[in-house]
């Protein structure tokens, strides 16, 4: 029996004026590596850092129970007999799409495990069912500079709460479906996924862009972050970031980034105003530097819901960190950072022998 080895990037969202939009696939990793050939139960094992807390029951592992019922909508109870192991680089709570990746992955090992051959549309459709926002499991999918939307669909049933194999040749739809509606019939109580939930278009990004990402050493749940934002906005801030969304699909294709379209066209008016309070040394960040004082960069932005800072920059990285960092330091926040390349190809599902 194989070892499947998945990779799944981490992502940002948002990029400023694309809320619940726009995302980046980032070159920092969660890899889950299943053994099947001896292994006579589900076991998992975390190693490294970022997995403190993260339970290793696989009926309540975010990837594990993602896995089991994408397997239970194919008509498969259970997890195949496998020994997980967990290698989770991308910090938790820190808005750099560590949930998502870990959903990405559950619907990746199911079908290799599961052998169900599903197109990436399909996955999509399952990773949607339990991360309800695109932005960040299309791009961790797919790879690269996503923009995204999804339907509006009844989550209700069997589906995993939440806070994706390489050159195999997907199955038909027709040849899904029908492995789904027998589960169906199996198990009237089954939630199966709407076809085409989410849809995508991968963009352009120069390659001689980066992304400076400084992560203060503390947690902010999506869902704090989520309720800091208003159940109503004024016209004038939703044209403001639908003019500058436009424009940054285009911007940051160009072989030659220009540095000021692009930080103009990653302001916003929708999220950012509103968290403020819940990283100190932000509103500082945004207001103080631009491309004139700050050498290298294109554009700052707070990277999904936080509290992680991301700065897009072509040159410079270190030194643009150093400045935020030292920002940050004054707010009593203690933080790291990692440069990281914009990487063209999402995630991916191994078999070695």
């Amino acid at each position: 029996m194989p070892t499947y080895v998945i990779n799944v990037p981490a992502t940002s969202a948002n990029i400023g004026p694309g809320f619940d939009v726009m995302g980046l696939s980032l070159s920092l990793y969660l890899t889950v590596t299943a053994d099947t050939s001896a292994a006579a139960s589900v076991t998992i094992a975390y190693e490294g850092a970022n997995s403190e807390g993260l339970s290793c029951d696989p009926k309540t592992n975010l990837i594990t129970s993602t896995a089991l019922y994408v397997l239970q909508c194919n008509g498969i109870q259970g997890l195949p007999a496998c020994a997980l192991r967990i290698n989770n680089r991308i910090p938790l709570g820190r808005g750099l799409g560590s949930s998502g990746a870990a959903v990405v992955a559950g619907v990746l090992l199911a079908d290799a495990l599961g052998a169900l051959h599903l197109s990436r549309q399909r996955m999509l459709d399952y990773c949607l069912m339990i991360e309800h926002h695109p932005d960040n499991v299309a791009a961790a999918l797919v790879g690269g500079f996503v923009a995204s939307y999804l339907i509006d669909v009844d989550r209700s049933g069997n589906i995993p709460a939440s806070e994706a194999p390489a050159n195999i040749a997907g199955s038909t739809p027709d040849e899904q479906r029908e492995r789904e509606l027998r589960a169906l019939a199996a198990d009237a109580s089954l939630t199966l996924p709407p076809e085409n939930i989410g849809h995508f278009v991968q963009l352009e990004c120069s390659s001689a862009i980066r992304a400076v990402a400084v992560i203060p050493q503390f947690e902010l749940a999506t869902s704090k972050a989520r309720a800091a934002l208003p159940a109503t906005y004024e016209t004038r801030d939703v044209v403001f970031n639908l003019q500058r969304l436009a424009v940054l699909t285009t911007a940051l294709g160009r072989e030659h980034p220009d540095p000021w379209l692009i930080f103009r066209a990653m302001e916003d008016r929708v999220h950012q105003p509103y968290r403020m309070h819940l990283v100190p040394g932000l509103p500082e960040i945004l207001a103080s530097f631009n491309p004139d004082n700050t050498p290298g960069l294109l554009g700052i932005c707070l990277s999904g819901a936080g509290p992680t800072i991301l700065a897009l920059a072509v040159s410079d990285f270190d030194a643009i960190a150093a400045k935020l960092r030292a920002v940050l330091a004054r707010h009593d926040v203690d933080s790291k950072y990692q440069v990281l390349d914009i990487v063209s190809e999402g995630a991916t599902c191994e078999a070695q022998p």
